[in-house]
């Protein structure tokens, strides 16, 4: 059944607004500085610019609430749920669509059902929030249920104009405004960026990182990376080459992505990778083809180390044993 409280995503941002009768927690099972990671912010720029709460660009034109992001389609199935961020009653639900995420093939046949699978709630003193794109067939909750904190509504997909796996957590005030969570009074500071806030306790601004590092014998698929099955856990001694890749979130325009890769004998490549826009979601590769003989048996480890503005932002290494 089509809900109208699902497909409210693109109210005009206005404020101020005040965070009376409601204080949230982050509505998703996971650790958003290890497994999971907001990819996008509210869009704070009412015109045609892009601006996070942080005066940064974590974001898209336009978009009215945060993405709670899993990094792979692997963790998807494994599934991870999203949960109820403050007490209220169930006002509307939707499940049923598929987790195929938006393509411009698709564009007519997602058009008014955007948020796919999802929940509304409404809270104490009028406030509401919506919760968009979980998996199919995962939706636990119905229509006048009440929900505590951290009630699981259900998990996070790829259902209706998403692409990537990810919850979009919407927050409107008793006027039905969409309000930044992360700083709700309605004036951008960027001197005091959230200096008010609905959360409980905020979770930490990430400008951007690695979701992850892997070996390959090639340059891999993109398709396959974003699935999560681009790494392969072992390589024989005599394979033609040794590739190193990461996949990360945010990079900006100018940031530098080092890649290297160490085995027994030391330093087998290292290359630094200049990053010439912004991106959402992007990934880089290096290697280096076997020379005659053998790799030499032994730990080889993959390092990704992701800069802005000549300081480290992320690193994350793997490793492999080639016997």
């Amino acid at each position: 059944m089509m809900l109208r409280g699902l497909l409210a995503l693109t109210l005009p941002f206005a404020g101020p607004a005040l965070a009376e009768g409601i204080l949230l927690q982050p509505p998703v099972a996971c650790d958003l500085t290890q497994t999971c990671y907001i990819q996008q912010y509210m869009d704070r720029d009412p015109g045609p610019g892009v601006t996070d709460y942080t005066c940064a660009g974590l974001s898209y034109d336009g978009h009215k609430g945060t993405d709670f992001a899993l990094p792979t389609l692997a963790d998807m199935a494994a599934g991870v749920d999203v949960l109820a961020a403050a007490p209220g009653i169930v006002t509307g639900t939707r499940d049923g669509m598929d987790d195929l995420g938006y393509t411009p093939e698709r564009r007519a046949e997602l058009a008014e059902r955007e948020c796919g699978n999802g929940v509304v709630i409404q809270h104490e003193g009028g406030w509401q929030t919506q919760y968009c794109h979980l998996k199919q067939g995962s939706v636990a909750v119905s229509q006048n249920q009440t929900v505590e904190t951290g009630t699981v509504l259900g998990q996070i997909g790829q259902s209706g104009n998403a692409a990537f796996p990810h919850v979009h957590l919407s927050v409107r005030d008793p006027d039905g405004t969409p309000i930044d969570p992360f700083d709700p009074d309605g004036t951008l500071s960027c001197d005091t960026p959230g200096d008010s806030t609905l959360w409980q306790a905020p979770p930490a601004y990430r400008p951007g990182g690695l979701l992850s590092v892997g070996f390959a014998d090639a340059i891999p698929d993109y398709v396959r990376i974003k699935a999560g099955t681009a790494a392969v856990e072992t390589l024989p001694s005599d394979e033609a080459a040794m590739v190193v890749f990461a996949y990360f979130f945010g990079p900006r325009q100018g940031d530098i992505l080092r890649l290297a890769i160490t085995g027994p004998k030391g330093k087998v490549i290292t290359q630094n990778i200049d990053l010439t826009k912004d991106q959402a979601l992007a990934f880089r590769a290096i290697g280096k083809k076997r020379a005659s003989g053998a790799w030499m048996p032994g730990t080889y480890t993959g390092t990704a180390t992701l800069i802005r503005n000549k300081q480290t932002l992320d690193q994350k290494t793997t490793q492999i044993i080639l016997r």
